[in-house]
């Protein structure tokens, strides 16, 4: 256990950003920007020709990260796979300041603090060219259909077929396109 978060540590704080930015390129012909914070792990695989943006944290220590070919994550998002991951197809557009996170905090117990009850994690799956617009919110067990777009500002925690333009708090199908 002390050899891993002595791992995790030295990943996440002793690592020069720079060299995050040339190992990910290299291996995927990804860019990252070097004011990113992107865990060294192989639970991120990047697709060829995605980016991702200043100031974005990539936490990918439970679970895997998926990001498909020309996928590109704007400035100041957060994402963070629980156990069961997060999926995203070719394609992918993201504006600044989303959060996708697949992990949620057990509360069956009152009176205990939540951190105490565990989590769980159903994964997140984003299909091909989707569009998500700036501040939206991506919750666990949320499914999202090719060639869909969710509306900035909108907090999505379902499934949604493709083809939809989603939008809300929480998110309904706008209209079918």
């Amino acid at each position: 256990m002390a050899k891993m978060n002595l791992k995790k540590v030295v990943s996440r704080f002793l690592i020069p950003k720079f060299l995050v930015t040339i190992y990910y390129f290299l291996k995927f012909r990804a860019k990252v920007s070097t004011s990113a914070e992107v865990e060294l792990t192989n639970n991120i695989l990047l697709g060829k020709g995605s980016a991702i943006g200043s100031f974005t944290k990539v936490k990918a220590t439970d679970g895997k990260f998926l990001l498909g070919e020309r996928g590109g994550i704007a400035t100041g998002c957060f994402i963070s796979p629980g156990e069961a991951g997060i999926e995203i197809g070719k394609n992918f557009v993201c504006g600044p300041n989303v959060v996708i996170t697949s992990s949620n905090y057990i509360t069956d117990q009152k009176n205990v603090h939540f951190e105490d009850q565990g989590v769980t994690s159903k994964g997140i799956k984003i299909g091909n060219n989707v569009w998500i617009g700036g501040g939206s919110v991506i919750l666990d067990g949320t499914v999202i259909g090719d060639n869909s777009i969710v509306v900035a500002n909108s907090l999505v925690n379902r499934r949604f077929k493709s083809d939809v333009v989603i939008q809300g708090n929480p998110a309904k199908v706008l209209i079918t396109r």
